[in-house]
C-alpha cells in the first residue's frame, strides 16, 4: 500500500471495461467537483486564461477536463455551443460526449481534429471557394500506387505503405514534394526508399487528386487552415462560435493541427491543454512534444498543474513505470512526472524468458489461463476481457492467436472489424429496434438490470443467440461473444436506470455506434503497443521484448530511440495489477540464441544491475530471478504553505514549493554549513557527500527536535541519521559541539544508503 489511502474511483469514472457508466447527473455546478482530487479540481476550477495540464499515465486526466468544461457550464462561464473539445480518436471523443452528458453539459462539441475541420470545411467551401466540396477518398493507398505506376516506378505492398506514411508526414508537416527530400534530412529522418522516388510519387498523386476533383484526410486539415488564412470574415464567424478550447493528447499535436489550433484562437487564450511528454509515440505521423513542452514559453501566464496521482496501477507497476523514465534521456525525459499510485499493493511484475517465439507464446496463453480460472480453482478470475497481450509489430500477432486457440482462450484483434460493423450486430440492432417499436407490453414490469437484460436476450434469441456460449473459438464464438456483449451492457443500463425499457437501450446503442463506443467483448485483446495508447487492461503481457524488436532495428538515432523507451512505457502503463515482461533467446525451436533483453529492461529485471533490483521491487515469478529489496512507497507530498501536491525532487524534500516563503533560520542554515565543510574535510569527501544545500534548507526549516523529526526529512538516510544526527540535533537546538579531534563523527564514508548521488 502507499503512503496515503487508495483512492476509490467516484461514481461514473471508468469501470473494469475503461468506459464509463452511467451515474445521475449532477444537481449543481459545485456537486460537479465531487469526488475530485485537488489537482483535478484546480484544473476543473481555473476555467479562465490559459491551462496546461501535465497529466500522467492513469491520472484522471479526461475526467479533469470533462468536469473542467462541465463546471464551466454549469456555473454559467461558459455556453456549451462555445466549447470545442478536441482529440485523436474518435473513440475519445465518444467517451468524452458521454462524460459531458452524463455532468449535464451535452450540447459541447467534442470531436476529432478532422472531423471538426470537416464540419467547418463543408459549410463554408461554398462562400469561400464555391461549388461542391471535393469528394474525400476513404482510402488513399489506391491512389498512390497508381501515381507509383505513372512514375514508372514498382512497388510491393510494403513499400506502398510506406511511400503513402511518407506523404502523410509530409502533408501535415506541410512539406511540399519538391521539399519532401530536404525535409527528412533535416528531420533526421530514416527514408523506407530514394526521396527523389518518394518526392515523383507524392507529386503525380497530388496531381491525380486534384484532376478527379479528390482529397485526402490530410487536405481537410490544410484546406481549412487555407481557406481561415485567406478570409479573415470566415475566420472571425468560426472564432464568434467557438470562443473556448480544450485540447486531449497534446503532445500528439502535429505542425498543421497546431496552426489550425491558432487559426480557430486567433488572438485570444481561453485555451485549456493536456498532455504527457512521456508518452509520445507518433512522431512518425508528424506529432510531436514540442507545442507541450513549449507551451509555457508561448502564454507565460498560463497556469500549470501536474497530475500525478496514478488510480490506474498498482504500486508495483507504477514503481517500474518510473524506473523506465528514470533512465531516459531528452527533453521529454527532463520533463518526466514521477507518477504516485493510489492502489492497493499488487504483485510484483514477472520478467520471463524462453529458449524460443512459440516456447514465448505457449508459456503465455498458459498464465493466461491462470489467470481467468475462478479464484475457488486456485486462478486469477481475470475475465478474458481485461488480459491483453502487446507487441511491438503486428507481424508477432500469429504466434499468440495460434497459441491461445490451442488453449481454447477467446481472444480478439483490435483494430479489426468495428463493433457496431459487424454483420451480427447490425441484424440484432434491427431486431431490438423492430420489438421496441412494437412494444411487448410488459417493458415496465421487466424493469431494472435482469430484467432489461432477460428482454434483450429474448429478442437476441431470435437471431440464434443461446445463453451459453458455443464449444471452442472461432467465428461462431466470436459472434456470440459480439451478442454477449449486448446483453451485458443492458444489465449495466437496468441497474443505473432502474427505468429503462427495451426504447431506452435501443436510444443508448445509437448512440453509441454514432460514437463508436463500444461495449466490451469477452476475450484476450491481441494488439500492438501503439494501438494500446488510451486503453487499459486488469492485466497485461509485453512480449517480444528484445533488442532488435524494442528498441526496433530501424530505430538509429537517440530520439528514434528514446520513443521507444517511451512506447514500452505505454505498454507497462496500462496494465492495472498483474504485468508481465518476456522474450525468447531465439526465433525457432532448435535456432541459435543469439538474442539480447531489451536494453530498456537493463537495470531494472533482476540480475541486470543492483539499480534494477532497488527499482523494480522483488521479482515475482522471475526465472533466474533473485531477492531484493522493495523501496518503501510514498504517497504525494502536500506544499506546507499552500496545499499544492509536489512533484519536483528539491520541493519534495523542502516540503514546499520553490515559490514560496521559506521559513528557513539563516543563522541555523549557515552553521550546518560550517559544520558541513569540516566534515567533508575530515572524511575527504565532497561537502554534498555530507548532505545536499537543499537537505541543509530543508533541515533549517523544519528545525528537527528528535531523530524521528530528523529521519522524516528527504535526504537523512538511516546510516547518515546514525553517523550525524547527534551533531544535526545539536546544533538545531543551539548546543555547540564538542571537539572531535579523533573524527569519529565522520565515519568511513561507505554506507548502504547511496546518499552520495543526492543532487
Amino acid at each position: 500500500m502507499t503512503g496515503v489511502t487508495a483512492a476509490t474511483p467516484p461514481p461514473g469514472s471508468p469501470g473494469p471495461s475503461g468506459f464509463p457508466g452511467f451515474p445521475a447527473v449532477p444537481d449543481s455546478a459545485d456537486a460537479v467537483l465531487d469526488g475530485l482530487d485537488p489537482e483535478q479540481r484546480a484544473v476543473a476550477t481555473t476555467l479562465h486564461g490559459p491551462v496546461c495540464v501535465l497529466a500522467g499515465a492513469g491520472t484522471g486526466k479526461t475526467r479533469a477536463i470533462t468536469h473542467r468544461i462541465a463546471y464551466g457550464v454549469r456555473a454559467g462561464v461558459f455556453q456549451p455551443s462555445t466549447v470545442l473539445a478536441v482529440t485523436f480518436t474518435h473513440r475519445a471523443a465518444g467517451e468524452m460526449r458521454g462524460r459531458l452528458r452524463g455532468l449535464g453539459a451535452g450540447g459541447v462539441q467534442a470531436r476529432t481534429f478532422h472531423s471538426a475541420a470537416l464540419r467547418q470545411l463543408q459549410y463554408f467551401w461554398p462562400r469561400a471557394v464555391g461549388g461542391e466540396v471535393p469528394r474525400l477518398l476513404d482510402r488513399k493507398v489506391k491512389l498512390v500506387s497508381e501515381a507509383a505506376g505513372r512514375s514508372r516506378i514498382s512497388l510491393n505492398g510494403h513499400e506502398l505503405r510506406d511511400v503513402t506514411s511518407e506523404i502523410e508526414w509530409a502533408k501535415v508537416t506541410q512539406t511540399t514534394p519538391d521539399d519532401y527530400p530536404a525535409a527528412i534530412a533535416k528531420a533526421g529522418r530514416d527514408a523506407p526508399r530514394d526521396p527523389a522516388q518518394t518526392s515523383r510519387i507524392y507529386a503525380t498523386y497530388e496531381q491525380l487528386k486534384q484532376d478527379r476533383g479528390a482529397i485526402d484526410f490530410e487536405d481537410v486539415l490544410l484546406l481549412t487552415v487555407g481557406i481561415l488564412q485567406d478570409r479573415p470574415d470566415i475566420a472571425e464567424t468560426v472564432r464568434r462560435q467557438y470562443q473556448h478550447f480544450v485540447v486531449d493528447e497534446y503532445q500528439d499535436v502535429s505542425p498543421l493541427q497546431q496552426r489550425l489550433l491558432e487559426l480557430w484562437l486567433g488572438d485570444r487564450e481561453s485555451l485549456c491543454v493536456v498532455g504527457d511528454a512521456s508518452q509520445t509515440i507518433y512522431s512518425f505521423t508528424g506529432a510531436t512534444p514540442d507545442h507541450l513542452l513549449n507551451f509555457r514559453a508561448r502564454h507565460p501566464e498560463a497556469t500549470v498543474v501536474k497530475l500525478v496521482r496514478d488510480y490506474r496501477s498498482s504500486p508495483q507497476v507504477v514503481q517500474l513505470a518510473n524506473g523506465l523514465l528514470d533512465q531516459a534521456k531528452g527533453r521529454a525525459a527532463e520533463s518526466r512526472l514521477q507518477l504516485i499510485s493510489q492502489r492497493p499493493a499488487g504483485p510484483e511484475p514477472e520478467f520471463r524468458e524462453h529458449q524460443d517465439e512459440p516456447a514465448e507464446a505457449a508459456a503465455t496463453a498458459r498464465r493466461i489461463q491462470q489467470l481467468m480460472a475462478p479464484v475457488e480453482q486456485g486462478g486469477g478470475g481475470v475475465p478474458a476481457s481485461e488480459i491483453a497481450v502487446l507487441y511491438r509489430a503486428n507481424s508477432q500477432s500469429e504466434s499468440y492467436e495460434a497459441a491461445l486457440a490451442e488453449a481454447g482462450v477467446p481472444y480478439q484483434l483490435k483494430g479489426a472489424e468495428r463493433f457496431f460493423e459487424r454483420a451480427e450486430i447490425r441484424q440484432a440492432a434491427l431486431a431490438l429496434r423492430g420489438a421496441a417499436r412494437a412494444g411487448s407490453g410488459n417493458d415496465r414490469a421487466l424493469a431494472g438490470a435482469e430484467g432489461l437484460a432477460a428482454e434483450v436476450g429474448a429478442v437476441l434469441a431470435t437471431t440464434g443467440w443461446t445463453p451459453e456460449p458455443p464449444a471452442g473459438s472461432g467465428a461462431a464464438r466470436d459472434r456470440w461473444e459480439s451478442l454477449a456483449a449486448l446483453v451485458r451492457l443492458a444489465e449495466d443500463l437496468g441497474r443505473a436506470r432502474p427505468g429503462a425499457d427495451l426504447a431506452a437501450f435501443v436510444a443508448e446503442l445509437d448512440e453509441r455506434a454514432n460514437a463508436q463506443h463500444a461495449p466490451t467483448v469477452e476475450g484476450v485483446t491481441l494488439t500492438s503497443l501503439h494501438t494500446a495508447k488510451g486503453l487499459e487492461w486488469d492485466a497485461v503481457f509485453l512480449v517480444g521484448l528484445t533488442d532488435g524488436m524494442l528498441p526496433i532495428t530501424h530505430a538509429k538515432t537517440p530520439e528514434q530511440v528514446e520513443e521507444e523507451r517511451r512506447l514500452l512505457y505505454v505498454g507497462v502503463t496500462r496494465a492495472r495489477e498483474h504485468l508481465t515482461l518476456s522474450w525468447s533467446l531465439a526465433r525457432a525451436p532448435g535456432g541459435r540464441a543469439s538474442r539480447r533483453p531489451s536494453r530498456f529492461l537493463e537495470g531494472l529485471r533482476p540480475g541486470s544491475g543492483a539499480a534494477g533490483t532497488r527499482r523494480a521491487g522483488a521479482s515475482g515469478g522471475v526465472e533466474g530471478g533473485g531477492g531484493s529489496r522493495r523501496r518503501r512507497a510514498r504517497g504525494p507530498v502536500p506544499c506546507r504553505v499552500c496545499g499544492r501536491t509536489l512533484t519536483e525532487a528539491a520541493e519534495i524534500k523542502l516540503r514546499r514549493c520553490v515559490d514560496c516563503p521559506s521559513t528557513m533560520d539563516e543563522g541555523l542554515y549557515e552553521r550546518l554549513r560550517e559544520w558541513r565543510l569540516e566534515q567533508a574535510k575530515e572524511l575527504g569527501r565532497p561537502a554534498y557527500a555530507v548532505f545536499t544545500d537543499v537537505t541543509l534548507m530543508a533541515i533549517a526549516e523544519s528545525e528537527p527536535a528528535s531523530q524521528a523529526e530528523l529521519s522524516r526529512i528527504s535526504g537523512v538516510g538511516a546510516h547518515k541519521l546514525a553517523q550525524f544526527g547527534a551533531d544535526v540535533l545539536a546544533l538545531c537546538a543551539g548546543q555547540e559541539l564538542p571537539g572531535r579531534a579523533d573524527g569519529s563523527s565522520g565515519g568511513t564514508g561507505d554506507h548502504p544508503d547511496g546518499e552520495t548521488s543526492e543532487k
